[in-house]
C-alpha cells in the first residue's frame, strides 16, 4: 500500500466530504425542483384561466350573491369548465385553452344542408388575451369555444376546486392544501377561489425535458465548484500543513546532531506556537550540549592536573633524579588526595540522594549552623577572617526553626558555604550571618508552614556580576578571585545547589554590602508546635 502523507489524507479526506455534499446537494435540489416544479406549472396554467374566474364572478353575481347553486350543481360545473357541454359528453368541443394559432377570429364554417354559409357567431378575443381580462368587453364572449374541438384535458378538470371565502371546498376536486389559488371577488369582497392542484410529478415531455435539463446544469456546475474546491483545498493544505513537514525535517537535523536547527515561525496559531516551542527546545538541548561539553573538557583538565604531577612524581624516582624519601611519597599521598577529593565531589555532585534515600527527620537548621561555625571557627581565625560563633548560637536560640530533613547533608551544605568564604575571602575579612522567618513557604514547604531565609556576608573580594548566575555549575570558575590555587575545585556550590533542591529549598547568589559575596539560603520549615 502507498505511503499517504498527511497533506494526501487531508486532500483525500476532504474529497470525500466535498463530494458528499456534492450528491447530497444535487438529489435535494433535483427533489426540490420536482416537487416545486408541479407548483410553478399549477401557476401558470391558473394563470391562463381568467376567463373561468371571470364565469365564476358572474356565475355568483346571477344566482343572487352565493355558491349555493353551482355547489349543489355538478352538471352545471362541468358546463362552466366545458362550455357547450350539454348534457352530451361525445360531442367534441373546444377544449380549456385555445390553440396557439388561433390569433384571428375563426374562419367561418361550413353550412349544414338546407343552410347557407353563415360567418360563426364566435367571436375570439385575440390579441389582447382571455375575455375581459386581457381585451375589451366588445371582444366577445368570455369563453371562446367551438363545435369539432377536443374537450379540456381530463389532468386539468380534475385538478380544479371551488372553495368558499374561508377556504372551504364546495365543489370540484378535492382540495389539496398545496394547490393554487385566485381569489374571487364581487364588488370588492373576495366572495372565493378558484383553487387548481398542482401535478404529482411530470409527466409532459416538456415537464421531464426542462427536468433533465436543469439536472445535467446541476451536475455540471457541481462537477465544476468540485474541482475548484479541491484545487483550492490542495493548496490551502500544502501551505497549512509546510509547517509540519519543516518541523519534520527540523527533528530530524537534530536527532542526527545538528543542535542549531530551527524552524521559521509563521503566525500566532497553534502550529506556530508549536515552531516557537521546537526553536526553544532545540535551543535548550543545544545549551545541555555545550555544557556537557564543556564539562567534560573541565573534568578532563581537573583530573590531568593532579595526574601530571603525581607522573612527573613518579619519573623523577624512577629516573634516580629524587630520592624516595618521606617528602616524596608525601608528595605523592597529597596529589592522590586530591585527586580522590576531586573524584568524590564529582560523584556527590551527580549523585543527589532524594526521596527516600535521605535520613529526613526533623532538625534545626541554625542550631546546624552553628556547629559548622563552631567546627571552622579555629581555621578562621587562622586565616585572619572574623566568624562571631556566639552570635550563630544566639541566633539559634532566638529562631528554633525546625523542618524535616537530612541533618548530615543539611550540615554539608553548610559547611561548604563557610568553606568557600575561607577560601576566597582576604585577610582581614569577615562573615556576617543573619536569619529571618517569612510567611508563606517556598518550594516544597508544607502550606501551613513559613520559610526560613540564612543569609551570609562576607567581605571582599566579589565575584565579576556576570559570573552570578554561573556560581552554581559545575566545575564554573570565574577570573582570578576563582583560581585553582585557591585548592577548589568548583564543585562545592554545585553540591549546594543539588542538596538544596532536594530538600525542596533555594539559594542564590549576589553582591553583598559588605563588599563580597552574598549567599541566601530558603528553607521550608513547620510550625512551632509541629510533631
Amino acid at each position: 500500500m502507498p505511503h499517504l502523507t498527511l497533506q494526501r489524507r487531508f486532500f483525500l479526506a476532504l474529497a470525500a466530504l466535498l463530494v458528499a455534499l456534492l450528491v447530497v446537494f444535487a438529489g435535494l435540489t433535483r427533489l426540490g425542483l420536482q416537487r416545486s416544479l408541479g407548483a410553478y406549472v399549477a401557476e401558470i396554467e391558473l394563470d391562463r384561466l381568467d376567463w373561468l374566474v371571470d364565469t365564476l364572478e358572474e356565475r355568483y353575481s346571477r344566482d343572487g350573491d352565493t355558491w349555493a347553486v353551482l355547489a349543489n350543481s355538478e352538471p352545471l360545473w362541468r358546463r362552466l369548465l366545458w362550455p357547450g357541454h350539454h348534457g352530451d359528453e361525445n360531442k367534441p368541443l373546444l377544449p380549456l385553452f385555445p390553440p396557439q394559432d388561433m390569433a384571428t377570429p375563426m374562419a367561418p364554417r361550413l353550412p349544414s344542408p338546407g343552410e347557407g354559409l353563415q360567418p360563426s357567431p364566435v367571436h375570439l378575443p385575440f390579441p389582447g388575451g382571455f375575455g375581459r381580462r386581457g381585451g375589451s368587453p366588445e371582444d366577445g364572449p368570455r369563453m371562446p369555444w367551438l363545435a369539432g374541438m377536443p374537450p379540456p384535458p381530463a389532468h386539468l378538470t380534475s385538478r380544479l376546486s371551488l372553495l368558499d371565502a374561508q377556504g372551504r371546498r364546495l365543489i370540484g376536486a378535492e382540495f389539496d392544501a398545496q394547490a393554487i389559488r385566485r381569489p374571487l371577488t364581487h364588488k370588492g369582497v373576495t366572495v372565493g377561489y378558484l383553487a387548481l392542484a398542482p401535478l404529482p410529478d411530470a409527466r409532459g415531455e416538456a415537464d421531464r425535458a426542462f427536468l433533465a435539463q436543469q439536472s445535467w446544469f446541476i451536475a455540471i456546475a457541481g462537477a465544476a465548484g468540485l474541482v475548484l474546491a479541491l484545487l483550492i483545498s490542495w493548496t490551502l493544505g500544502r501551505r497549512w500543513l509546510a509547517p509540519i513537514t519543516a518541523l519534520n525535517g527540523a527533528a530530524q537535523a537534530v536527532a542526527q546532531g545538528h543542535l542549531d536547527t530551527r524552524v521559521p515561525v509563521q503566525g500566532n496559531d497553534e502550529l506556530g506556537a508549536l515552531a516557537r516551542s521546537f526553536n526553544s527546545m532545540a535551543g535548550q538541548l543545544a545549551s545541555i550540549e555545550a555544557s556537557r561539553r564543556r564539562w567534560l573538557a573541565d573534568v578532563a583538565h581537573e583530573l590531568r592536573t593532579p595526574l601530571a604531577a603525581m607522573r612527573a612524581e613518579i619519573e623523577a624516582l624512577q629516573d634516580g633524579v629524587r630520592p624516595l624519601d618521606p617528602q616524596a611519597t608525601a608528595r605523592l599521598h597529597r596529589q592522590v588526595m586530591r585527586l580522590g577529593q576531586l573524584v568524590e565531589d564529582l560523584r556527590a555532585s551527580m549523585d543527589v540522594p532524594e526521596g527516600p534515600a535521605m535520613d529526613k527527620r526533623l532538625v534545626q537548621p541554625l542550631e546546624l549552623l552553628a556547629d559548622a561555625g563552631d567546627a571552622m571557627a579555629e581555621r578562621f581565625a587562622q586565616a585572619g577572617i572574623g566568624l562571631d560563633t556566639p552570635a550563630l548560637h544566639a541566633l539559634a536560640r532566638n529562631l528554633p526553626a525546625r523542618m524535616r530533613g537530612d541533618a548530615g547533608r543539611l550540615y554539608q551544605v553548610l559547611l561548604n558555604l563557610l568553606e568557600n568564604t575561607l577560601r576566597y575571602t582576604h585577610a582581614p575579612g569577615r562573615l556576617a550571618a543573619s536569619a529571618a522567618l517569612l510567611p508563606g513557604h517556598a518550594a516544597g514547604a508544607l502550606q501551613s508552614g513559613t520559610t526560613l531565609v540564612i543569609t551570609l556576608d562576607d567581605t571582599p573580594p566579589a565575584p565579576a556580576a556576570p559570573d552570578l548566575p554561573h556560581l552554581f555549575d559545575r566545575l564554573y570558575r570565574g577570573e582570578s578571585s576563582r583560581s585553582r590555587a585557591h585548592g577548589g575545585s568548583g564543585l562545592g556550590l554545585a553540591i549546594c545547589r543539588a542538596l538544596m533542591d532536594a530538600h525542596g529549598g533555594t539559594i542564590s547568589a549576589a553582591l553583598s554590602p559588605l563588599g563580597g559575596l552574598r549567599i541566601t539560603l530558603s528553607l521550608p520549615c513547620e510550625e512551632e508546635d509541629s510533631r
